[in-house]
């Protein structure tokens, strides 16, 4: 049952506002145009279909990161594809308005 609660969200919960509090870079990978329509303030705007090629920049933070978007679907993916890159603490902060 553990595997299905790490995939599924049903994990340790985490602090992520804590992690924001400590100095965490909030990555938010919506769109530039839902970013420019509302975000958390110091937010970086990545959308996740520039993920990838942003791994490097995203990595030179040297700070854990914590990514949003508009309902967690892409946050999810953010994350995947950030820890499947390497960076190392990286944390689900699902929907931007939670965070503010």
């Amino acid at each position: 049952m553990g595997f299905f609660s790490s995939l599924f969200g049903g994990g340790p919960k985490v602090d992520v506002k804590g992690i924001i509090e400590n100095g965490a870079v909030i990555v938010d990978v919506r769109t530039p145009g839902e970013f420019a329509g509302g975000h958390v303030k110091g937010s970086v705007n990545i959308p996740l279909d520039k993920i990838q090629n942003n791994i490097t920049k995203i990595k030179n933070y040297r700070k854990p990161v914590v990514v949003c978007c508009a309902s967690g679907m892409r946050s999810s993916n953010a994350k995947r594809i950030l820890m499947g890159a390497g960076v190392e603490e990286v944390y689900d902060g699902g929907s931007w308005l939670n965070l503010n």
